[in-house]
């Protein structure tokens, strides 16, 4: 399916048409990787300009499109959305495959999906803004903000800081997750998932060390910006983020809601048995809570990360302390080619046609999903509609295709 042109509601237009001839995007070894293999979950109005479809230069196959229809060919996911917006504003939505295997319904341009760990982002912001006010030093200890809260074998809130906690630092076990029959129909509080974590012994002797990605890190964060303000999370990143900078079609659930507005993108899981695709879009995601409950759509993640860089969430001293980053290996030992950057809530990804592009990723059953800017400021926002695919090597295909858009126009 090609790029589509301007729809009644002023989504998604034309595409810059350029193809450049890239690398491996941190593929490293491939062989036997699992899409499920990064999972950053595990359960992850600025200044738009919109160009006239009927005057733009189409070439045969954008490459965007390209790499878009190759992952859906290949049985990485049922569908797949793309969202680009290049440095002077210009926004292109792609989509590729069905959004619904038996009727052959068409992917919704632009539509809904569960962003999981990209919330992070938001989570991390809020503590950010916290400090630029005054209210929050990166480098106090846990316990000032939450006294008694964090308490474990060879863990202790005196010892574990803030800017710990958003680096994935800590050395914090990580909270228990069932399969998504028995989390997708249940509501969790954010104490169950620390009662779970905090049963177990830490994952490092001490903190400040490697990063090590675990959920429960954003779990007490996002008990920490509720102390601070006395404010629901929800309601502080609606009114702290997501209304000051116009990101209209970004949400946070309600209690209980296991829906996703209209037009969205059915998520889906492969039947182990059968390996036909199951639809997992209604699920409760309180599980994920401040580290993967949010839902947006492509284009509105990329207005974030534009609001984010040019300086309109934080300061720009705040931004380079949230892009200060240790190396991240999400493969672990297994793929210890696959390296990325992890910062305060943000992802550095080093791409095959120079530079870092920086946002995060997220996981959740039914989605996967990759957001990153440029330095030069194209932002592109990548979902396929499956976190666990049949394809050995489908996170790698989902990394080239990000990379792909990324390095588009270079």
């Amino acid at each position: 399916m090609s790029p589509q042109p301007t729809d009644s509601s002023g989504k998604a237009i034309t595409n810059d048409g350029t193809a450049t001839p890239r690398k491996r995007f941190g593929a490293g070894r491939r062989t036997g990787a699992a899409l499920s293999l990064v999972a950053l979950v595990g359960i992850a109005g600025v200044g738009l300009q919109y160009a006239d479809a009927a005057q733009a230069h189409r070439p045969k196959k954008d490459t965007v499109q390209k790499s878009l229809d190759e992952l859906v060919r290949a049985g990485v996911a049922p569908g797949a959305l793309v969202s680009v917006r290049d440095s002077t504003g210009r926004v292109t939505n792609y989509t590729a495959g069905v959004n619904d295997p038996r009727t052959r319904a068409k992917v919704p341009t632009d539509g809904y999906v569960r962003m999981a760990s990209n919330t992070k982002m938001y989570t991390a912001v809020t503590v950010l803004q916290l400090v630029d006010e005054g209210k929050v030093k990166l480098d106090e200890p846990v316990e000032t903000y939450l006294p008694g809260l964090v308490r474990g074998e060879g863990f202790d809130g005196h010892t574990i800081t803030v800017r710990h906690l958003l680096s994935m630092t800590s050395g914090l076990p990580e909270y228990d997750l069932p399969d998504v029959s028995v989390w997708g129909k249940r509501y969790y509080e954010p104490r169950d998932m620390l009662d779970s974590a905090f049963s177990k012994p830490a994952h490092a002797p001490a903190p400040g060390g490697q990063v090590q990605y675990r959920n429960a890190n954003y779990i007490v964060a996002g008990l920490l910006v509720q102390k601070v303000t006395g404010r629901p999370i929800s309601e502080v990143i609606t009114n702290k983020i997501l209304k000051p900078v116009g990101l209209h079609e970004t949400y946070w659930p309600e209690v209980g809601d296991k829906t996703v507005r209209r037009p969205h993108a059915k998520g889906y899981l492969p039947d182990p048995e059968t390996m036909k695709w199951v639809d997992t879009t209604q699920v409760d995601p309180s599980i994920a809570w401040a580290a993967g409950q949010m839902i947006s759509t492509p284009s509105d993640l990329n207005k974030f990360l534009v609001a984010l860089q040019t300086g309109k969430l934080i300061s720009p001293a705040t931004l380079a302390e949230m892009r200060d980053s240790k190396v991240f290996l999400p493969g672990g030992d297994a793929f210890p080619d696959l390296v990325w950057h992890y910062g305060l809530g943000t992802t550095g990804y080093d791409l095959s046609c120079g530079g870092r592009a920086w946002g995060h990723g997220g996981d959740i059953d039914g989605y996967s999903s990759r957001t990153a800017i440029t330095a030069d400021g194209r932002a592109v926002t990548v979902v396929v509609t499956a976190a666990t695919s049949p394809v050995p090597d489908g996170i790698f295909q989902v990394l080239d295709a990000f990379d792909a858009a990324l390095c588009a126009g270079r």
